[in-house]
């Protein structure tokens, strides 16, 4: 956790993803709400203190690595990068528009993403070959990664997972947004992952499971000291939908986009968590 970290201040954050996620999803007809929604702490948390990044300075040599694989969920992250300086949110109402960058999977034409992702079980493997190259060149800079639960059934994932730790790539942070809903089901249902984290333990990462929207949790698990020579999975915990109530656990909301009178609704939830936590 750095010194800086400020719960207060990534839960506002959060917060405001959450709203711009929900405006694009309304406006354009767009697509997994549900899972924008879930991983919405988590990115606030990364970019609101743990990462080293300036918005200014998107190639910076010194700044650590986000590789987003749960690309379907975009809006997340577009929203983060909007709401943390990389463009105007102006940017953001160009969503899915003809000839856009913020295309309905992430872009790497959108400053801050460092790849295009969609098709899952990519990014992953991509990360570890980065962090490897640090590790050789002795970089300060970290590298993240973030994927979907129901990703895991992608078999490269499990490749990567068994290269990270043969290469001692303590420079290493995955995230598995765990909320255990997926495209067509249930994780239980579809293809059970569990029990995840002795599957990490097993393949010789460090294991950390945490409620992946409790942020000061999220700033100590995420943060960059105490490496042991292992890379690290950060099991978050997360509801699909976070926020609003009508759509956490709901499978539909994984490509359900709001209609005027659910866009009103949980805007109006959204806003009233703010000043309820003011």
């Amino acid at each position: 956790m750095t010194d800086t970290f400020d719960a207060a201040s990534t839960t506002a954050l959060a917060r405001r993803i959450r709203l711009q996620c929900l405006h694009m999803c309304h406006t354009k007809r767009a697509s997994h709400l549900g899972g924008a929604f879930s991983v919405a702490d988590v990115l606030a948390v990364l970019y609101g203190g743990v990462m080293t990044a300036d918005p200014a300075q998107p190639k910076s040599p010194q700044r650590d690595r986000l590789f987003y694989s749960k690309g379907h969920a975009c809006t997340a992250l577009y929203a983060t990068l909007a709401e943390t300086g990389y463009y105007d949110r102006s940017a953001l109402d160009t969503f899915t528009d003809n000839d856009s960058d913020f295309t309905s999977h992430v872009n790497h034409k959108v400053p801050g993403v460092e790849l295009s992702t969609g098709s899952l079980g990519h990014a992953l493997s991509v990360a570890a070959g980065v962090a490897l190259a640090g590790k050789r060149r002795q970089a300060a800079w970290h590298t993240y990664a973030i994927v979907s639960d129901g990703e895991l059934d992608e078999g490269s994932n499990w490749e990567a997972i068994l290269f990270a730790p043969h290469h001692r790539l303590d420079n290493l942070t995955l995230v598995v947004d765990y909320n255990k809903i997926q495209s067509f089901g249930s994780t239980a249902e579809v293809l059970n992952l569990d029990p995840l984290a002795d599957k990490f333990k097993a393949f010789n990462w460090e294991t950390i499971e945490v409620d992946g929207h409790d942020h000061a949790a999220l700033a100590a698990a995420l943060s960059k000291q105490g490496r042991n020579g292992k890379p690290r999975v950060v099991i978050a915990h997360t509801v699909k939908g976070k926020g609003v109530s009508f759509m956490e656990n709901q499978l539909a909301w994984h490509y359900k986009s709001p209609d005027a009178a659910q866009f009103a609704a949980a805007r109006a939830e959204l806003l009233q968590e703010s000043k309820d936590q003011a």
